[in-house]
């Protein structure tokens, strides 16, 4: 028998001067709700590819994982399937984005403004904004 368990997505958390960068989903769940961006991990890529790749797609933009914010694996934060995601700020060249891949729009987002996010963004942008700094090093887990 094949073990089931959740799916690993990445969520990309890139704050700048009181602004969060987001995502207007162009799809279900969530269609048209503000979320950051991110999606699934594929197979033999690392959690920290996945990030940048997502973000890129997502945004048009570059950066790079900084910090680990959290890992979030509560079984209903996805009506699809019981997902895993893990958290990281993200740091790189600040520029105007483009909505791509699944984000009908990307924009800076006032702080303000960031609220009623898909799925439990909410909770993973409040965590960013106070969480202890625990740094990743190039090339190592974050685990």
């Amino acid at each position: 028998m094949v073990p089931r368990g959740p799916a690993v997505t990445v969520d990309a958390v890139w704050l700048d001067r009181g602004r969060v960068l987001l995502v207007r989903r162009g799809r279900p769940p969530a269609e048209g709700r503000w979320a950051l961006p991110g999606g699934f991990v594929e197979y033999g890529e690392t959690v920290e590819a996945a990030v940048a790749r997502e973000l890129r797609e997502e945004t048009g933009l570059r950066a790079r994982p900084v910090r680990l914010v959290g890992v979030y694996s509560g079984p209903d934060r996805d009506p699809r399937r019981h997902t895993l995601t893990i958290a990281f700020e993200m740091h790189g060249r600040i520029g105007p984005p483009r909505g791509g891949d699944d984000a009908s729009q990307a924009e800076w987002v006032p702080f303000s403004r960031a609220r009623d996010l898909a799925f439990d963004h909410g909770r993973i942008l409040a965590d960013a904004r106070g969480a202890p700094a625990r740094r990743i090093r190039p090339g190592r887990s974050v685990a």
